[in-house]
């Protein structure tokens, strides 16, 4: 007697690891003969390219705006053993034997616990992929909540959040990712948003200070500004 074939269970959504890696080199970088520096640079950008495929790799440069980091490179990938073998190249070029890692934040992508009742092409929607834009610029920070957040209600985490999403639908100009953290790293999210407009981002995050969710925010600092950048680009932002 045959058995009816079971239909297998679907597999869940692969989740990605999102690293957002900071770098400030060394003054004495730019004290190396030019010969040198250009071989080092050379070898930074041979370190992250043999990842293409692999990690999706976005560059951005801070300097003139931050003085503790000067690029960054915000990472996207499915297996966090990559990231690791990438920053290895990355610091045993001749470039990355003079930078250090003033902020590096890891986080992974995760479904959103609250509803949105709004359509907007800009705003991130419950996803598990993170789908960079094309904006010139990128405002990057850690987030934590009070504990008193997490002991609210559902209801009422709810209705905050209703208020601090149509707040952001406001801003068209500015668009959010959001990736996740709890018990990975010392933040329990990491925002990202890409605008092209820094005056838009500026308004948006003044008008969530007025919301009655900002009551519960616990840490949202440091916040970088950066400039993205080709990777050679980046690099040449050094100086050198």
């Amino acid at each position: 007697m045959s058995t009816p074939e079971q239909t297998p269970a679907p597999q869940a959504p692969k989740r990605q690891y999102v690293n957002f890696a900071f770098y400030k080199i060394d003054p004495a970088w730019r004290r190396l003969p030019e010969g040198e520096r250009i071989k080092g640079k050379q070898e930074f950008i041979r370190a992250v390219e043999d990842y293409i495929g692999k990690v999706l790799v976005v560059p951005y440069s801070s300097v003139g705006i931050r003085g503790d980091c000067d690029i960054m490179l915000w990472r996207i990938g499915y297996e966090l053993e990559l990231f690791q073998d990438m920053t290895t190249k990355v610091l045993a070029s001749g470039l990355g034997q003079y930078l250090t890692t003033p902020y590096s934040y890891l986080s992974i992508t995760k479904r959103s616990a609250y509803v949105d009742h709004h359509t907007h092409e800009n705003q991130e929607s419950k996803r598990l992929t993170v789908v960079p834009g094309k904006a010139k610029y990128i405002f990057v920070y850690p987030f934590l909540k009070t504990r008193k957040w997490f002991l609210l209600t559902k209801a009422a985490q709810q209705g905050m959040m209703d208020e601090h999403i149509e707040v952001g639908h406001r801003f068209p100009s500015v668009k959010l990712n959001t990736s996740y953290s709890f018990g990975l790293d010392d933040q329990e999210w990491v925002v990202a948003f890409e605008s092209d407009k820094p005056e838009d981002f500026l308004d948006l995050v003044m008008a969530l200070r007025e919301t009655e969710g900002s009551r519960y925010t616990l840490r949202d600092t440091p916040i970088f500004t950066c400039i993205r950048k080709s990777l050679k680009e980046m690099l040449d932002t050094l100086g050198g």
